[in-house]
């Protein structure tokens, strides 16, 4: 089982970082914010763990002979995924040092422009100012950037391998051949 675990995940965490440092790079580090930068990323995200319902469904059915009870499949799928999130995390450290200049930055700029946009008034913008300034000297530090980066992908992953065990648990839904 801890052979499939690593395998998958390294695929996964393959998929999702490399997409990610490609993705930063095509654009120059410039990535869309809100909802499109998110569906990209979400999307990508739900491509790269795949591999743990792929996993699970080759560990039911060369070791457990076609059958897989819910437990060992989600603990199975949440390891996979733990290893993905940790491929994301060196990913986004890497693209952070490499490719994108001032995310944090930019990423308060972009939420600012897009207040500014609706006609917020001039109290609302300056303490939302204030709190991205707070926000930018927070995510300078890695004790609070990488939980917060890990916690971006693990619970995609917490949510695939739940769907995963649910469905694969049942020896007729795609059985072996």
């Amino acid at each position: 089982m801890w052979r499939d675990i690593v395998k998958y995940g390294v695929i996964a965490g393959l998929v999702v970082g490399l997409s990610m440092i490609v993705s930063f790079a095509a654009t120059g580090g410039e990535m869309p914010h809100g909802w499109l930068g998110m569906a990209i990323g979400y999307a990508t995200m739900l491509v790269a763990f795949s591999a743990v319902f792929v996993g699970i469904k080759h560990h039911r059915d060369l070791a457990g002979g076609g059958v897989i009870r819910f437990w060992p499949a989600f603990g199975m799928g949440l390891a996979i995924s733990f290893i993905a999130a940790l491929f994301y995390v060196a990913a986004w450290e890497l693209v952070q040092a490499t490719i994108v200049d001032d995310f944090a930055g930019s990423y308060g700029e972009s939420l600012i422009a897009a207040q500014k946009a609706k006609g917020v008034d001039a109290a609302a913008l300056a303490k939302l100012t204030a709190e991205m300034e707070a926000f930018k000297v927070q995510y300078a530090n890695p004790m609070f950037r990488l939980p917060m980066t890990f916690a971006e992908i693990f619970p995609v992953g917490v949510l695939v391998s739940l769907v995963s065990a649910l469905v694969l648990r049942n020896p007729r839904v795609l059985p072996a051949r």
